[in-house]
């Protein structure tokens, strides 16, 4: 079964369809996300991408259309969008690097010189080209992405203006989404380690480090999920809690990293395809967090503006989670 017919059996049966940021169930949002990733990173990376899409039309009031959805909101210099207007519709001209499901999904949520677009692939298949050929590595070879090219796409709908998508406090909770991913894909390894782990001081040190990082990264996520449902409209907040949480899965990933190849050498690595793949696509995934660059941005939040006190967050268990980007070459929060 190939991705997009694994997506699309998500998204028929209503998998796809997880709560919203802030609104009290947000560690379930991000626990659901990190049990895809675990169980498959690519699949995990387009459905992050549609239920991010979800949130931020819900955000902006919009209904989304049927179909599977992608945000695709890399800036990168050489390669933008530009909007226009022919027989009074809108429509884009232009290239987008970095579009996750080219030729897989529905539509797509583009920014265009601070405006947020619908844009219907199926619609304009003559108006869009996909150029594939820049994507080198076997990861994520699956999920189509692409620098695609558009010449005259019509708009379904303009979702908002303004620079809207980067400055409401959602961008960041969307931040979040990445990392549960990235989390995810870290426990997978775990999970690997626990299986095949031998009884050798060294490597059961290592496995046991490994079962460590799992359990913070499982915190972090319902921490950060409590946080946002507790004060979901505070940008400030949005923003540093976001830049730590992505800071700190990062570091817990980056070490599942090293200690597997510590704990079982070059073995899995060369000779089990799924443990290599899952290596090598969580490698590159947590390189979509902009590393001292957010770091530098978490450091100005915090003595530009009054510091705010973060809580550590505690989990009912139930998933309810009630109470009982900065200047960098990409605006994706990814």
């Amino acid at each position: 079964m190939n991705l997009e017919t694994r997506l699309r059996k998500l998204y028929r049966k209503g998998a796809l369809d997880l709560p919203f940021p802030g609104l009290g169930r947000t560690p379930e949002r991000h626990r659901k996300l990190a049990e895809w990733a675990r169980s498959d990173l690519s699949l995990a990376r387009l459905a992050e991408a549609h239920v991010d899409a979800m949130a931020i039309l819900h955000e902006a009031g919009r209904k989304p259309c049927d179909g599977l959805y992608g945000v695709w909101a890399a800036e990168t210099p050489g390669h933008s969008l530009h909007l226009q207007s022919i027989a009074n519709k809108p429509v884009v001209t232009g290239s987008k690097m970095f579009c996750s499901g080219a030729g897989l999904i529905d539509h797509a949520l583009a920014t265009v010189h601070g405006r947020l677009v619908d844009i219907n692939l199926r619609s304009c298949p003559d108006s869009l080209a996909i150029d594939e050929a820049g994507w080198k590595p076997q990861a994520f070879a699956e999920t189509g992405t692409a620098t695609v090219h558009f010449l005259d796409a019509p708009v379904a709908e303009i979702v908002a203006e303004n620079n809207w998508y980067l400055n409401r406090p959602g961008f960041w909770h969307g931040a979040c989404g990445p990392a549960a991913c990235w989390a995810g894909g870290a426990l997978g390894l775990l999970d690997y380690a626990l299986e095949h782990v031998r009884d050798e001081p060294h490597a059961l040190a290592h496995v046991g480090g490994i079962s460590a990082d799992g359990w913070a990264l499982q915190a972090y996520l319902d921490s950060a999920g409590c946080q946002i449902d507790r004060d979901p409209q505070n940008p400030r907040l949005a923003q540093t809690l976001a830049l730590t949480v992505r800071h700190l899965v990062e570091q817990s990933s980056s070490d599942v990293l090293r200690r597997i190849g510590r704990a079982f050498g070059p073995r899995p690595l060369s000779f089990d395809s799924k443990v290599s793949q899952r290596y090598q696509e969580l490698e590159l995934y947590i390189r979509q967090s902009h590393a001292e660059r957010d770091l530098e941005a978490l450091g100005k939040a915090l003595i530009n503006t009054r510091p705010v006190k973060v809580l550590p967050g505690m989990s009912t268990g139930d998933g309810a989670g009630n109470g009982n980007h900065p200047s960098v070459v990409q605006q994706t929060r990814g």
